[in-house]
């Protein structure tokens, strides 16, 4: 069956090293890292300056009204839906298209406003009577999906797509789908940033999974996906956005393309856990390759999931290994740059995907300083420039739930 081509129109990030495509792409061609000392012992990559009033003053300046309607719509949200209705706004104006009933709106992630509610819970054991009754509407996910609509006026389809570290992927695979079977002529595609209590990063220190550091000043050098010194994931805060349409209605409209979603491909493990599978990566890899009309050898460059998990990398590096025998692609990994976005992280890394193809460079990989596996082509300490043509962008979660896309480069008489 031949499918309608799909690209990306706009794409926008909110980050600890960049808050727009610009900006992101500059940061982590120059290597440039947000994690820093976080709480406790863990670092951490944090939006722990982000306000709306802050945001609104870089963003829309010149704009009172739609500044004015942000704080209005965003104002008494959880963080999480202040920081998606940021992204949403940009990747809308950007695009510069005015949405209609036929766009549609997916949003990435579940139970997205954990510190929130946490919060809010030992605010009521300590005093009942200040619960405020917007908790019933702030607590849900889909709060999230009203803020987004409402702010940029989208009235199609819409809903949340929960699939753990997996979720931006998966959402854009959704949104992929609904575009090209005619459901919809465009998606905008959004990951709030994930938000974690205080709970969940103890929970995630005591199982391991999170990396610890003995002094602030080692927290840049925790995050070390494939480095044989990993010790574990870094909690990174992070939104991201992008907007998906057929080729032919994009091309129609002027739009600046920043790139072609050529294929995506998802499987499962077929089991409950947090220990991944090396065969449902390499199927989804393989789907995602199959879809775009792909061969290994066409890969130029692959964004890994590459956690710093001592498990989860070897498992990766095998992975790929299987997909690509002994020609490796260019392969490196954000995370050391915005740390483990957790829902997000598929977006954010998809945005870093499409920023890297335009930029014809690949960014460092920070803390890589002795590989796990020699026969996979790590990009170095620097930046590494080259032709790129077609990337692989992958994303794995817990409970089995693997995710990968295609996306090639648009050559200048194709981006409008």
């Amino acid at each position: 069956m031949t499918r309608a081509a799909v690209v990306l129109t706009a794409a926008t990030v909110l980050s600890s090293i960049a808050e727009d495509l610009d900006g992101f792409t500059a940061a982590l061609l120059a290597g440039r890292t947000g994690v820093r000392h976080g709480p406790g012992e863990s670092p951490a990559a944090l939006l722990d300056t982000f306000t709306l009033a802050r945001w609104s003053e870089r963003h829309l300046a010149g704009d009172a009204e739609t500044a004015g309607r942000l704080v209005r719509v965003a104002g008494r949200a959880t963080r999480p839906a202040q920081t998606a209705a940021c992204v949403a706004l940009d990747a809308v104006r950007r695009a510069g298209f005015t949405p209609g009933a036929r766009t549609g709106l997916l949003v990435a992630g579940a139970n997205l406003a954990l510190d929130h509610q946490a919060r809010t819970v030992l605010e009521y054991q300590r005093h009942p009577g200040r619960l405020r009754a917007s908790y019933a509407l702030t607590h849900l996910d889909a709060d999230v999906v009203g803020v987004v609509s409402e702010l940029t006026g989208i009235r199609g389809e819409g809903w949340t797509v929960g699939a753990g570290s997996a979720a931006g992927t998966l959402a854009v695979i959704q949104a992929a789908r609904l575009v090209q079977s005619g459901w919809l002529d465009e998606c905008l595609v959004v990951a709030p940033m994930a938000e974690l209590s205080p709970v969940e990063r103890e929970a995630f220190r005591r199982t391991g999974a999170m990396a610890t550091v003995e002094q602030p000043g080692q927290a840049p050098r925790a995050c070390r996906p494939f480095d044989s010194r990993r010790r574990g994931f870094v909690y990174g805060q992070a939104a991201a956005a992008v907007l998906l349409e057929r080729a032919d209605a994009a091309h129609r409209r002027g739009a600046p393309v920043l790139a072609e979603l050529a294929g995506h491909g998802q499987a499962l493990d077929a089991r409950r856990g947090t220990e991944p599978d090396s065969a449902g990566q390499v199927a989804a890899i393989r789907a995602a390759l199959a879809a775009a009309g792909a061969a290994p050898d066409d890969i130029d460059y692959v964004n890994t999931h590459g956690t710093g998990s001592v498990l989860g990398d070897e498992t990766e590096a095998r992975s790929l290994r299987t997909v690509f025998g002994r020609r490796s692609p260019l392969v490196n990994s954000t995370k050391p740059l915005v740390g483990h976005c957790l829902s997000a992280a598929g977006l954010v890394e998809l945005v870093a995907t499409v920023a890297q193809l335009r930029a014809g460079a690949c960014h460092p990989n920070p803390n890589l300083d002795d590989p796990i596996d020699r026969h996979l082509a790590f990009v170095g300490g620097t930046a590494l420039t080259g032709p790129l043509r077609t990337a692989l962008s992958t994303s794995f979660a817990f409970g089995g739930i693997n995710g990968s896309l295609v996306v090639r480069a648009v050559r200048p008489e194709e981006s409008s």
